[in-house]
């Protein structure tokens, strides 16, 4: 599940993270079989034997630590020094293991999150926030309670409270800042495609044929998700319903066959949402003194890349692969709709080497840089509002990250981001936060 494993070891490379460097490619090898995944090492063991025994009967248990301390040393309104931490404790049930049900699985997942917000405290007023594991309310949530069937032929389903962005448009969470963790749309379209640690009822069925995939889903549009109170689920308040739907091929380069990803879909949310500039006449709202103007529906599309060029990987006996050492490339195109949407689209790319000879196998560096454009319809209705002229347009993010693997359980990563142009206004002073991005596998 792509967001419980940004929260475990970050030091080891995900599978949706791929480029390596052209001086291994000649002799990288090839790509190791590996039947049963190895258990992640932990903090605290195997609790007597009790894990292992549990996982044979069918029952993996996980529990993860993220810890962000931030601190701004230019831009904002004034200086602070924050931290901000989360708890997930996961369940994975084998189904056929456990109760004979072929082809079954449980997933349940608990999370909690407490501290405090450099992006609000320190009055950095970027468009995204610069500590990922902040937001959504500092308290306990059930983030996941989903049942999931294989129905043969390369077709299954998963029903029950599920996040939309671990399914859909779903992306790592490597870095610290927010805009390269998780599904971009939720990050920059968060009132109505919830991303962890928020869940919804909801309803994914997937097709996969070789290497490609398509699917499509049902996602609950109710506001009273993002409620700060632990629930099993809401069954009233439900504004409409968001429809996602994906496409996905498996890429394999030169002779090594190393791996890639390529997918692209979209998003229809049948909740109306208002206009961000018109009132109901159909003209400004701020200067026509007019109620916004309601929008039916919702919609918006996506393409997501990843590639590994030169490197070494494993391959599992479901045919998932991680890479175990290279340079490694993402890009990302998300594009919403300009009526409703206050930041209309955004691009990242990145570059994420890991392995540095045989004493640091695991440390990894990496680089991200993106843009996160302010409608420029949103940015007419500011400059209305406040009666000045203030610029606005496109926010640029870049972060460098160190990732120190100091035990096979715990990664600490140092890191820098500059934020230009904060809430895309081109008359703010640059931003740069230095970061310190901590997990732990318990």
């Amino acid at each position: 599940m792509p967001s419980r494993s940004c929260l475990l070891l970050l030091g080891v490379a995900l599978s949706d993270l791929v480029i390596a460097s052209g001086a291994h490619a000649a002799d990288a090898p090839a790509p190791v079989e590996q039947e049963t995944p190895t258990p992640t090492p932990t903090l605290t063991g195997d609790w007597g034997g009790l894990r292992s025994d549990l996982r044979d009967k069918g029952i993996d248990l996980s529990i993860g630590y993220t810890g962000e301390l931030a601190t701004n040393v230019s831009g904002g309104s004034r200086k602070a020094v924050n931290d901000t931490d989360q708890i997930t404790v996961g369940a994975a049930i084998d189904a056929d293991k456990l109760m004979g049900l072929r082809g079954g699985s449980f997933q349940a997942t608990v999370t909690y999150r407490r501290g405090e917000n450099l992006s609000q405290n320190a009055g950095l007023d970027t468009l995204l926030q610069v500590q990922e594991v902040y937001g959504r309310g500092q308290t306990f949530r059930l983030t996941e309670f989903s049942y999931s069937q294989d129905l043969g032929g390369g077709v299954d389903v998963k029903l029950g409270r599920l996040p939309v962005g671990n399914d859909f448009s779903s992306f790592s969470c490597d870095f610290m800042n927010g805009s390269f963790c998780g599904a971009p749309i939720g990050n920059i379209g968060g009132d109505f495609w919830y991303n962890w640690p928020v869940s919804q009822w909801a309803a994914r069925l997937r097709v996969k044929h070789g290497s490609a995939y398509a699917m499509i889903g049902a996602y609950e549009v109710n506001p009273r998700n993002l409620e700060n109170t632990f629930t099993i689920g809401h069954f009233k308040g439900a504004t409409g319903v968001l429809i996602p739907f994906e496409m996905g091929h498996g890429l394999r380069l030169g002779h090594d066959h190393l791996p890639g990803l390529i997918k692209a879909g979209g998003w229809y949310s049948t909740a109306d949402a208002d206009d961000v500039l018109l009132g109901t006449d159909r003209l400004p709202a701020v200067a026509a003194d007019q109620p916004m103007l309601q929008r039916s529906g919702r919609y918006g599309g996506f393409v997501i890349i990843q590639q590994q060029l030169t490197g070494r990987y494993t391959q599992s006996a479901d045919g998932t692969t991680h890479a175990t050492q290279g340079l490694s490339t993402f890009a990302t195109f998300t594009q919403a709709d300009r009526n409703t949407a206050r930041v209309d689209n955004q691009i990242t790319a990145g570059l994420h080497y890991l392995g540095f000879a045989d004493s640091r196998p695991q440390d990894f560096i990496q680089l991200g840089v993106a843009r996160t454009h302010l409608n420029a319809r949103a940015a007419l209705a500011d400059e209305l509002q406040t009666g000045v002229d203030i610029s606005q347009g496109a926010e640029y993010e870049i972060e460098a990250d160190y990732g120190l693997q100091l035990t096979p359980w715990m990664n600490v990563q140092p890191n820098v981001q500059y934020i230009a142009n904060p809430d895309g206004d081109k008359k703010r002073t640059n931003i740069v936060v230095l970061g310190l991005k901590t997990a732990i596998a318990l």
